[in-house]
């Protein structure tokens, strides 16, 4: 049947586009002689802070190992919301956190995560006339998944990739990140009363890894689902291997 001029036509499905846009990402430092310039460092951190958490407070239990010469960078996740439900509550009053990503659009949210540390690992780090910074990588919680697909898909070499009380995303290929991770030593630390990540998911990961032919080791500390100063400040104060 023919659609006249002025008859309706029968509804169609929407269809999805996607516009790059400029957006304004946060991230906070400790450690370092400047806020800026830290060409007198001899290490950088990047650590990523896990769902609902802020940077600012994430990176406040690093405090302990913040040096003149380590230099801590924090970077807050693209996309905040409330963690309060609006029960009466004033939005100025509502807690806020933040998290690096959804199910929704996944492709385009790593995508945006992998380019978002890209430019922050550019801009933080020391000349290139400086003297050899190692990089050590970190991500707690959500944040593990970050770091694994930055490392994974993006520009950075990491001296060491730390993997805190979270799961290495299934959806990476270990295999084909051997050689590239081949001098990355990396480390998984989970509380032996972590309710979120289990002794088995740490195992499990061990042998992920181990399969791939990637060096990893386990690291506990008697506590729950949160960071501990003293397993920081070995990590801090080992080589990294």
């Amino acid at each position: 049947m023919t659609v006249g001029p002025n008859e309706p036509r029968e509804p169609r499905e929407p269809r999805e586009h996607h516009l790059t846009v400029q957006r304004t990402a946060r991230y906070y430092a400790l450690g370092g002689p400047s806020p800026d310039v830290p060409d007198d460092i001899t290490e950088l951190w990047i650590v990523c802070h896990g769902y609902g958490q802020l940077a600012a407070p994430f990176l406040a239990s690093f405090a302990g190992v913040a040096t003149p010469s380590r230099r801590i960078i924090a970077p807050e996740a693209l996309s905040r919301f409330y963690l309060d439900a609006p029960s009466g509550t004033p939005n100025a009053e509502r807690r806020v956190g933040a998290t690096w990503m959804t199910r929704e659009d996944r492709r385009a949210e790593i995508a945006d995560q992998v380019a978002y540390l890209d430019a922050l690992h550019e801009y933080v780090r020391p000349p290139a006339s400086a003297s050899r910074v190692r990089l050590r990588v970190f991500g707690f919680s959500q944040g593990v998944a970050t770091v694994g697909r930055w490392v994974a898909y993006g520009r950075v070499r990491a001296d060491q990739m730390i993997l805190w009380a979270g799961a290495f995303p299934p959806d990476v290929d270990l295999t084909s990140l051997a050689d590239r991770l081949a001098a990355t030593p990396v480390v998984l630390v989970v509380g032996s009363r972590d309710e979120l990540a289990s002794w088995a998911g740490a195992d499990a990961q061990l042998q992920r890894f181990a399969a791939a032919g990637i060096a990893a080791r386990l690291i506990s500390f008697d506590g729950g689902h949160r960071l501990d100063n003293s397993t920081l400040a070995a990590l801090a104060g080992s080589s990294g291997a």
